[in-house]
């Protein structure tokens, strides 16, 4: 039996590969690395002298092939270099903020305020775009300045330098298929910015005397001035916010910034807000899923959060219990701004959720706190013109002749094609119609009646098998269906047909059941077997958890002439005219038309003809 000690062992290319393959989704990533160690050696010199303030160069050489990154922070002394360069995992910045061990941290000296690094392979990630690393550095304690150099699987060499500047520049010796970034400022640039535009310290490229990156936004002022927030937002993101949200909160995280509300339109209600997210003004993603919610698909803006905790690639947030909270702490500081809105610009409100008005009405389907916004501002279309909740319930007291139970009846309309039709019944009495066309607007008015918590308000659809539609509505006085002997002889209407007394001379008034057409539609589409089996069993499960219902059409019992056609009998010429007014009047409000109701329609003319001619 025999026991040996063994040392790890970390095969440097396949780090790399694995960095590139899998820990960092895109490849321009190094650049951001060496931006943020060259930024975290600029505020360390600045912790120790207040004076300093620090900039970083990245200089390209296309004839060489070279990148380089050069700062004039604190620099490194040759045990630094030793230490920490080659040492995967354990960077200076993370032992600042207490990373590694008591005794690898009581080396470095210094505090890790207003530092980004954190996890030590952000210099390795330089081997995914280049072949050979040099690091020149010189620390200003040191009476000479080191060359670390490496290839990303051979040893490392350590030298000394005669180099008198305090700082240190990496320079990159650029892959065949990355020497783009070494001859096109423009991609370069784009990289920077993308990265590190509102970094507070200043970077140049090519020795440029002009800055690449913003530094100072209007949105990260202590005290931000609202139009020039509003500006900035404007600039930058190139649209003029409907509504601009600055956002100073200390705790119980800190978070600063702002957002606006966008004039785009974005489609469905899935669509996430785009927000770029910054610690300590690197930006770490412009559009961090989930952390916003979900109903405010339509925000734009920048936040910094820094106490928030980046993943290991900086691409992202860990999804810890602080980003849960830091969720709900954005949620509910939104909606107590738009309530302060409701309160104080109700008008600027009701403007934004109208032209935002399928996202708020969408999303508010499932949350109660936008509801109860909504009702404040959401106005639905009626018989009446626009409606708020509160002014349709004033008006839809229930008759308390026919009303037994409830106090309000809320009559509403989901077919676009009745819209007219309906408008114009309801114009005789005083309660709206409420037309309820988008199809999610007639589960957001039942979910807004629900929070009423009131059980005597009934939503009624506006039809005439509703309670007391035909009598307190059409002023139709004992509907019934018609006789036994007459529904075979209607059969092709695919309707069901009633008898009432009309308080208007109409013959024959026709309602059409949205479901039921949209089930027809189905059920063509079924029969020409255009359906996938998967979505069809969707299809069946929706109808029967939701029937869908018939179209109805009510007669005139006292119009003569259907009561001439029921005296005759469903054989008789009156009867086919009578079926041709009920074919026709659904065919007017938009209902479709069998083949079989198509056919019995030409073969009710043709007896109506023979009938007219004399003919037998």
């Amino acid at each position: 039996m025999w026991v040996r000690r063994i040392p790890f062992r970390v095969d440097i290319a396949g780090i790399i590969e694995i960095m590139g393959s899998s820990l960092y989704s895109r490849m321009d990533t190094p650049i951001r690395e060496l931006i943020q160690n060259a930024h975290d050696a600029v505020i360390r010199r600045r912790n120790r002298d207040l004076s300093f303030r620090g900039r970083i160069d990245i200089r390209q050489d296309p004839e060489q092939g070279t990148l380089s990154f050069s700062d004039d922070g604190i620099g490194l002394s040759a045990a630094d270099a030793e230490h920490y360069l080659g040492t995967l995992g354990i960077g200076i910045t993370g032992l600042l903020k207490g990373r590694g061990s008591e005794e690898q941290r009581a080396v470095v000296q210094g505090d890790a305020q207003g530092l980004i690094g954190q996890f030590g392979i952000g210099l390795f990630s330089a081997f995914m775009l280049s072949d050979l690393l040099r690091v020149e550095s010189r620390r200003e304690d040191c009476d000479e300045g080191i060359c670390w150099e490496a290839g990303p699987g051979s040893d490392i060499q350590l030298s000394s330098t005669d180099q008198t500047r305090v700082g240190t520049t990496v320079t990159l010796r650029l892959k065949p298929q990355f020497r783009h970034y070494a001859e096109s400022p423009d991609a370069l640039e784009n990289a920077i910015r993308e990265f590190a535009d509102f970094l507070n310290v200043p970077i140049h490229l090519n020795d440029s005397s002009a800055r690449i990156n913003v530094i100072n936004v209007a949105w990260f002022e202590p005290t931000p001035d609202a139009d020039a927030v509003e500006m900035a937002l404007a600039n930058y993101f190139n649209e003029s916010p409907l509504d601009v949200i600055p956002i100073r909160i200390e705790k119980p995280l800190s978070i600063a910034g702002a957002l606006y509300i966008s004039p785009q339109r974005t489609p469905g209600f899935a669509d996430e807000a785009t927000v770029a997210i910054t610690i300590r003004r690197m930006v770490i993603s412009r559009r961090v899923r989930d952390l916003l919610p979900s109903w405010g698909s339509f925000f734009r803006g920048v936040l910094e959060l820094e106490d928030s905790t980046p993943t290991a690639s900086r691409e992202d947030l860990v999804r810890d219990d602080r980003f849960r909270l830091l969720r709900s702490t954005l949620e509910e500081f939104l909606l107590s701004h738009l309530e302060t809105m409701a309160d104080d610009q109700p008008g600027r409100l009701e403007a934004i959720v109208n032209w935002h008005r399928y996202h708020f009405a969408g999303a508010a389907l499932s949350e109660v706190a936008l509801r109860q916004l909504m009702r404040r501002v959401y106005r639905f279309s009626t018989s009446q013109g626009p409606m708020l909740l509160d002014e349709i319930l004033q008006k839809s007291v229930a008759d308390a002749i026919h009303e037994a139970d409830a106090e309000y009846v809320v009559w509403y309309n989901a077919d676009r094609r009745q819209e007219r039709y309906l408008d114009e019944l309801f114009a005789r009495v005083p309660v709206p119609c409420v037309h309820t066309c988008r199809s999610f607007e007639e589960s957001l008015l039942a979910a807004m009646i629900s929070d009423q918590g009131n059980d005597t308000i009934d939503l009624r659809q506006a039809t005439p098998s509703s309670a007391n539609f035909a009598t307190t509505v059409m002023g139709m006085a004992d509907p019934e269906d018609v006789p036994e002997s007459w529904h075979e002889f209607f059969r092709c209407t695919d309707a069901r047909i009633m008898l009432a007394s009309f308080q208007h001379g109409t013959p024959v008034a026709a309602f059409l059941n949205e479901r039921y057409e949209l089930a027809q539609t189905f059920e063509d589409l079924r029969r020409d077997g255009d359906i996938p089996q998967g979505f069809q069993r969707l299809i069946d499960a929706h109808f029967r958890t939701a029937p869908a219902g018939r179209n109805e059409v009510v007669l005139n019992r006292d119009h003569r002439l259907v009561q001439r056609a029921l005296r005759n009998g469903p054989r008789s010429p009156l009867a086919s005219v009578l079926r041709l007014l009920v074919l026709n009047s659904l065919t007017a409000a938009g209902a479709g038309r069998s083949r079989e109701a198509a056919g019995i329609q030409n073969e009710d003319l043709d007896w109506i003809a023979d009938a007219l001619w004399g003919q037998s």
